[in-house]
């Protein structure tokens, strides 16, 4: 967390670029990320570009509890920008804990600065004013997760273990790495002021621009969610099979296998995304055949020995690291993408060689993209078969095992958090 005599210096261009951030995260799917490009912020200053992004991130983990404290101090909502402006007021107050005169004073100037935003200088005024004498409770899980995704949660997963995936959202999460050598985890948790968690994942003690860290010019490691890494275990490539990894952006897969040992095809339709593949490759020096295509339509006529499907998908699951896709998914969103899925599914099947592997996943908590399409595929799709996993098979939690031997990893599954995930291991008859 950025300190108070920090975020006391950083001026008004800092509460501008993180404003620039916010509206850029609650536009859009990718919204954040894409705001993390925006000039306002690369124009600013290391360490101002710092604490925009900290209290962008801040606001955003506490959305839930800051609108409903704001609510009840507001007869009738201000304008969209002047509701933005206080989001980020309450949370430099209540979360970075910035000093009261300094927080209000730039929020008031923030506000000012906006088209039309002279009148509700004292709106703003008053109302920051209002939650320093009576500041309110940030940390209530019912408020943390917009309703109906937490009403689905409580439904798929029972009130208990919604409320424990809801509290993980105000949570800031370390980073995990996967190391290209799994025998130098232990050696890299050490350098790293981390640990090694089930499976060889190292989870980093460090803070910071992890390109400074040690090993990551060397290209030792690459930053991968603990949950992310299981799916291509669980493959059980061996050296000299072939692999294909569709949908394969931004790569952590890809690179997985081919430290593996394994030949290698990625597959991603995003020539942008594609390209950060190609240079995490390069700075690994694993190599892997790069193709940019749709993977439901790319026209190849080979068939693979084991095939990983990481499909587009909702990705409620990552809201530890990327709190905005809570809100700015619909209900909507669930059923186009589990179309999608279906088709991309289907695709899949189609390269898996006589006896191979195929292994299906989403970073996603809803059902319909996870056990119902697999379900799904199976009815559809003779020749395939569960493979069922082991407890704890991948490095994944025991308790993310399900009776029939897929896995639905929850947030609140591994001590200090991972990302969301259900996975399927499937196998094609010789």
């Amino acid at each position: 967390m950025t300190s108070p005599e920090l975020q006391d210096a950083a001026g008004l261009p800092a509460r501008a670029a993180a404003l620039d951030l916010l509206n850029a995260a609650l536009s859009r799917r990718a919204g954040l990320e894409e705001g993390l490009n925006h000039p306002s912020l690369a124009a600013l200053a290391p360490r101002d570009r710092a604490f925009a992004r900290a209290l962008a991130m801040a606001t955003l983990r506490r959305l839930g509890p800051i609108d409903a404290a704001l609510q009840a101090r507001l007869k009738k909502p201000p304008p969209d920008r002047i509701v933005q402006v206080l989001r980020l007021g309450a949370a430099q107050l209540l979360v970075l804990k910035t000093p009261a005169h300094a927080a209000v004073s730039a929020t008031v100037d923030l506000c000012a600065r906006q088209k039309g935003g002279q009148p509700f200088k004292g709106l703003v005024n008053a109302v920051l004013r209002g939650l320093v004498r009576e500041p309110p409770e940030l940390d209530d899980p019912d408020l943390l997760a917009p309703q109906w995704l937490a009403a689905r949660w409580r439904s798929a997963f029972g009130p208990e273990a919604a409320r424990a995936m809801a509290a993980m959202i105000a949570q800031e999460p370390a980073t995990d790495l996967s190391p290209k050598d799994p025998a130098a985890a232990a050696s890299l948790a050490a350098r790293l002021d981390g640990q090694v968690l089930p499976g060889g994942t190292v989870r980093a003690g460090l803070k910071g621009e992890v390109s400074s860290w040690p090993g990551f010019a060397e290209g030792g490691w690459w930053v991968q969610d603990a949950s992310a890494a299981v799916p291509a275990r669980l493959l059980g490539i061996e050296a000299g099979r072939t692999a294909l990894d569709l949908c394969a952006a931004p790569g952590g897969k890809t690179l997985q296998l081919a430290a593996m040992g394994a030949r290698v095809t990625a597959v991603d339709k995003s020539a942008g995304r594609l390209k950060r593949v190609s240079e995490n490759l390069a700075r690994t020096g694993l190599s892997a055949e790069v193709v940019c295509a749709d993977a439901a339509e790319w026209r190849d006529a080979r068939r693979f020995d084991a095939v990983l499907l990481d499909a587009p998908c909702s990705a409620t699951g990552t809201y530890r690291r990327h709190p905005d896709v809570l809100w700015v998914a619909s209900p909507a969103d669930v059923p186009k993408l589990a179309a999608l899925q279906a088709r991309l599914l289907d695709a899949a099947a189609r390269r898996v060689a006589d006896g191979g592997r195929l292994v299906y996943c989403v970073c996603s908590l809803e059902p319909e993209e996870g056990e119902a399409q697999v379900a799904a595929f199976l009815k559809r799709t003779p020749g395939f078969v569960l493979e069922p996993m082991a407890p704890g098979e991948g490095g994944a939690p025991e308790a993310s095992l399900l009776p029939d031997g897929t896995l639905r990893i929850l947030p609140h599954h591994r001590d200090g958090g991972t990302d969301g995930f259900f996975i399927a291991r499937m196998r094609r008859g010789a």
